[in-house]
Order: structure tokens, then C-alpha cells, then sequence
């Protein structure tokens, strides 16, 4: 999607029908008429809106379903990386240990025919909401880290109704009787799958949803944005943010949200201690970066390759130029991602065993490093003191390396001034040191008043 325009243009459109963004998927009962009186001239001129409407929605769907069978070609000769994890895929047994946990992975894409969204008649996110669905997968990421065991995937042969019959004595002069035994994967599966379930539900299409597209564009307002409007990665951060803070449902987890390329230990600390005996809350760190001007800079390929190896990390709200993804790992010089573009329906989670399908992809895609858009959200989850900790220790190791002339982002220890805005030093204000500068100690303050989408320009 396009930075540099309000509200985002589908793929192959062209810009005299950039009206019909906000259309798509709409359902017959969601456009009222204002007036009573309907001309036959404006009747006929709104049928055919409709009509041209549900055409480029289905045509951009059967374009993007043809496209999503389409298999990527993975090498046998070098490793997979997704989010801390190596896979061989010379090795079957690696093969399905891979393919298990890409599978696993919640995938949230465009819907419609949900309720329409607060202040307008859009069922539909399709052509704008791509950023706020790469956002949620990334949440949805740190919330299975959070709530379950470590290691577990999604098994949906062993938690359908699997009763498997077995075959009976044959009474005498009677048919054969069968009786019916539920499986130990079922057993085993069913307590995971109803907290799997919850994590799903929390995302639903729904304005009750905390984390559903509803109440997102709400919580998007306070930043300016409104439904149909085109939200950068950093606005995504700060919106994950506020739905965490007001959800009652993971009081043990908070987000922190990364400031000018810096993460500011004390500030994490006062989010995540709490009075003994009560444990460190879990946290989830977001880091806004920019890197690059219009196009990725080449230095920092090597950066994303190593944290994508880290386990503390969950993955980058990302993609390239006007087409958000979310990024979970790479083959050699191709990241490895998941793509929400796929406009599917509303699913009614509110059903008993509501379907889960939609909610995970099938078919691993990738797209090489030189495509990557500059702008991206690199998330981090630390479940205890200790975790958190250590991820410093890692993440610092990563970056401190990533580049000759500016590091992706730094660690600072005290709190962020976010209001300062002289120029004197201080003992809280981080500097990032040009290694070329003229004198061998200056150092220069990161300025994002003039930076692009929100980002300090590294």
C-alpha cells in the first residue's frame, strides 16, 4: 500500500477507481439511500456501482486465490529460518516439522460481511486494512508464545470430532456391533484447542472483539485514522499497544512500543515489574524502524536475518511497496512470509467449533530481501525477567553490528523524554555516533520531525 496517500489502492486499479476502495464487498443492506425518492436514472446508476463493484472484488479475488496455490520453490540445499527455528528440508522428518509450524502460524486476512464499522457502512477491509492485519498476526504470534506450551502446533486431523469406530464381536444371529472410542490425540489436543480457540476469537470480525478490526479503527482514531484510511507500520504498533492496555482478557501481558530507534530499559521495567509476590508481566516490544530512504538499504539484510533467527523474536510487520506482509522468516536471500490480501468471510466465531481453516495458510510464500519496503515493525516477546533480559543481551549483540554507519535500533538504560525538545544533552536523551564523523567523539541526536511515515530515517 502507498505511504503516501490516505487510503491505500488495490493492486491493478487504476486511480479513477480509487472510489471504489471503500466499496468492495459491500452487502446489499449496508448502503441505505438517503432519500425515499430514488430517480430511475440514480437507481440505474447505483445498481451499476454495485455491480462493478462485486466484479473487481470477485476479479481480485480469483487473482489473488490462482496466486496463492501457486507454490514457492524452497532449496533442499540450505536451511529454512522462521522466527528462531532452522528446518532442513533434505530431512522428511524437518520437512514436517516445518510445514507443521508454518501452518500453525495465525493467518488474518482481508474479510467481509462483518458488522459495519463505526461512523460508516464498510463491511469490508479489503484495499486498506492490510497493515492492521499484519499487525494482528504479529500480536497473535506473542499471544500463542504467551498462552501456550512451547513447541505446540496445530494438529486439525486430532481435534475434529475424531471418535473412531471399532468393529465389535458378532453376536450370534446378530449384526455386528460397533462402539465408538475417542482418540488420545483428541484426549491430548482438546485442552489446547480451546485456548487456541480463544486466541482465534479475540480477533474476530466483531466490534466485542479485542483485538477484531472493529475495535482497532476505533482505537486508530486518537491517532487521526479512520476506517478506509492507510495505516503505516508505527501507527499499527501504538493501536496494538492501546488494545492490549485495555484488554482485560491478558492482564498479565503488556506491548511496549519502541521510541526514535531506541528502547528504554527503565521504561520496560516500570511496565512489566509489580509488587512481590506477583510475578514480572510477560511483554511484547515493538521496534518502529525505517531502513533506508525509498528502498531497502543493502547493509541491513544481514540485521534481519539474525534476528529473524532469534526465539525471542515474533516476527516484522512489513512488506513492499503498497502490499503490507508479515514476515516470519527466510531462505538464503528471500524472506518468507504470509500474506493478508486474501479477502475471505466473516466467520462467526460465536458458533460451537467454528471453522479455523481460514485462520491459517497452507501454502508458505516468498519474496526476495531487495523487494522489502523500508518501513517496518520488528516485534520481540519476553515471558518472564529472565527472558527479558536475555533478549537484550541477544538483540543487542544482532544490532550493534548491523550496519558501518547507524545501528537498526539501540538499547538505552533510563526513561524516554518524548517531550524534549532542546538541544542540550542529557543523561536520558540517546545519540546515535556516526562512525565518519569530522571530530571523533561528536555525536548527533536523531531528528524525526522531518522523517518519513513516522520513522527516524536511518
Amino acid at each position: 500500500m502507498n505511504p503516501s496517500t490516505s487510503s491505500a489502492r488495490c493492486e491493478g486499479q487504476s486511480p479513477a477507481d480509487d472510489f471504489m476502495d471503500d466499496w468492495l464487498f459491500l452487502s446489499s443492506d449496508s448502503v441505505r439511500p438517503q432519500r425515499l425518492e430514488v430517480s430511475r436514472e440514480d437507481q440505474a446508476t447505483e445498481d451499476k456501482g454495485k455491480l462493478k463493484s462485486k466484479l473487481i472484488s470477485a476479479w481480485n479475488s480469483v487473482k489473488y486465490g490462482w496466486s496463492l496455490k501457486q507454490k514457492s520453490k524452497f532449496s533442499k540445499s540450505s536451511p529454512v529460518i522462521m522466527l528462531g527455528q532452522s528446518y532442513e528440508l533434505s530431512d522428511q522428518e524437518d520437512r514436517d516439522r516445518f510445514w507443521r509450524s508454518f501452518s500453525s502460524l495465525l493467518w488474518l486476512t482481508y474479510r467481509r460481511g462483518f458488522p459495519p464499522l463505526a461512523g460508516g457502512s464498510l463491511t469490508t477491509d479489503s484495499g486498506w486494512g492490510c497493515v492492521l492485519r499484519t499487525g494482528q498476526m504479529l500480536l497473535a504470534q506473542g499471544l500463542l508464545l504467551h498462552l501456550m506450551p512451547p513447541g505446540w502446533t496445530w494438529s486439525h486431523h486430532a481435534v475434529r470430532d475424531d471418535m473412531d469406530l471399532q468393529r465389535g464381536l458378532k453376536s450370534k444371529g446378530g449384526p455386528v456391533k460397533r462402539e465408538r472410542k475417542l482418540s488420545l490425540d483428541s484426549h491430548l489436543n482438546r485442552p489446547m484447542e480451546a485456548s487456541h480457540r480463544r486466541v482465534v476469537s479475540w480477533f474476530a470480525d466483531h466490534p466485542t472483539a479485542p483485538f477484531g478490526i472493529h475495535n482497532l479503527v476505533e482505537l486508530g482514531k486518537s491517532s487521526g485514522k479512520k476506517a478506509g484510511d492507510w495505516y503505516g507500520p508505527s501507527i499499527a504498533a501504538h493501536i496494538i499497544r492501546k488494545a492490549v492496555a485495555a484488554s482485560a482478557d491478558i492482564p498479565n501481558l503488556v506491548v511496549y512500543v519502541a521510541q526514535d530507534c531506541t528502547i528504554y530499559l527503565e521504561d520496560v521495567r516500570a511496565l512489566c515489574e509489580r509488587p512481590p509476590p506477583q510475578p514480572w508481566k510477560s511483554v511484547i516490544i515493538l521496534v518502529p524502524v525505517r531502513l533506508g530512504g525509498q528502498d531497502l538499504n543493502p547493509s541491513y539484510i544481514t540485521c534481519v536475518k539474525k534476528l529473524l533467527t532469534l526465539q525471542c523474536c515474533i516476527g516484522i510487520i512489513g512488506g513492499k511497496p503498497k502490499h503490507s506482509l508479515f514476515f516470519v522468516g527466510f531462505q538464503d536471500d528471500h524472506l518468507l512470509y504470509l500474506d493478508p490480501h486474501y479477502c475471505q468471510p466473516t466467520v462467526d466465531i460465536t458458533k460451537k467449533d467454528f471453522p479455523l481453516e481460514s485462520f491459517h495458510c497452507k501454502y508458505p510464500r516468498k519474496m526476495s530481501f531487495s523487494r522489502m519496503d523500508p518501513s517496518c515493525t520488528i516485534g520481540f516477546y519476553a515471558k518472564s525477567q529472565k527472558d527479558f533480559e536475555a533478549l537484550c543481551a541477544a538483540v543487542h549483540e544482532v544490532v550493534s553490528t548491523s550496519a558501518e554507519t547507524y545501528p537498526m535500533f539501540i538499547f538505552s538504560e533510563g526513561k524516554s523524554q518524548s517531550d524534549e525538545r532542546s538541544n542540550t544533552p542529557t543523561n536520558n536523551i540517546t545519540y546515535i555516533q556516526r562512525k565518519k564523523e569530522s571530530k571523533k567523539n561528536e555525536r548527533r541526536r536523531v531528528d524525526t520531525s522531518s522523517s518519513m511515515d513516522e520513522f527516524v530515517l536511518l
